[in-house]
């Protein structure tokens, strides 16, 4: 039992992370309609700024963390506004292909800056402790607690304001919403600005138990895609939901069956699910 309970910290520590990452690409798919490839890239790019603050600065981990989040909300602001926003109306494909211009941009600025040498970030949470008879590290419940806080207050943005309202309409109508007066730049700009913040909270959370790297996003956007996919494509809860059910069952794939499958299980899963549900859990309303 004791490691049951110890699998189940793991995936929710995996899938918080995940979360996270998936709600700022889902929101951004919410507004463009074309999956954003160049999220990974800014997920890395928040944990090398938190590590470069951190090292080179001498903040502390969670000052490093609000400035990770503010350079991240910039630079997805600065992507909309010289990348995406030219392209507006051009072809789904331009888009997709300038997101993956980004992504390659970004990472090899990251080489040319800190080198492509793996880097340890420091936690001041990396001390072991108890509870309910369990050892953990406490790094890992930041993640879980964190994380989980994150959504929550962000459900309650989307769900309780009037911003929160506009970019929900802005996602199932962004005809419709520009009709009633809802500025569209306006809302687009906080939206990429949400999801980059987004991506550099979930790299600095996870960056202490893993490694700081130029690739690092790579493997992460791939299971976020997955996620949304899973959870219907801009749909906030199944972002939510998705993450937790593949950190779940990468946590406890991985114990009972091998860590060599442990990244083909996600996949697995989408199969499985979206060949019993093709709309994924939890579609969005007005999704196109």
């Amino acid at each position: 039992m004791e490691l049951f309970f110890q699998q189940l910290l793991n995936g929710l520590t995996i899938g918080g992370v995940y979360s996270l990452v998936a709600l700022g690409l889902t929101l951004v798919y919410g507004i463009l309609h074309v999956p954003n490839f160049a999220h990974g890239a800014f997920y890395m790019a928040g944990a090398y700024v938190a590590f470069h603050l951190m090292n080179a600065w001498g903040l502390n981990y969670w000052l490093a963390m609000l400035g990770a989040a503010l350079a991240v909300a910039v630079l997805a602001m600065l992507a909309e506004r010289l990348v995406f926003h030219p392209l507006r109306n051009a072809p789904p494909l331009h888009d997709m292909i300038a997101a993956i211009g980004i992504l390659l941009f970004l990472e090899a600025g990251a080489q040319v800056i800190w080198g492509a040498d793996f880097h340890r970030m420091q936690t001041p949470y990396g001390g072991l402790i108890e509870f309910l008879g369990m050892t953990m590290q406490g790094q890992r419940a930041l993640i879980v607690g964190a994380a989980f806080a994150l959504m929550i207050a962000l459900h309650l943005f989307l769900t309780r304001t009037v911003t929160g309202s506009t970019i929900i309409a802005m996602a199932q109508d962004r005809e419709g919403a520009a009709l009633v007066g809802i500025d569209a730049t306006r809302v687009t700009l906080l939206v990429f600005a949400i999801s980059g913040a987004l991506a550099a909270v979930a790299a600095t959370l996870y960056a202490p138990i893993n490694l700081v790297y130029p690739a690092m996003g790579n493997l992460v956007i791939t299971k976020a895609f997955v996620i949304i996919i899973l959870g219907g494509m801009g749909s906030v809860p199944g972002a939510i939901i998705g993450g937790l059910i593949i950190g779940m069952a990468e946590s406890f794939g991985g114990f009972y069956f091998s860590t060599d499958y442990k990244d083909i299980i996600a996949f697995l899963l989408l199969v499985i699910i979206l060949s019993l549900r093709p709309q994924g859990l939890f579609p969005a309303k007005g999704a196109h």
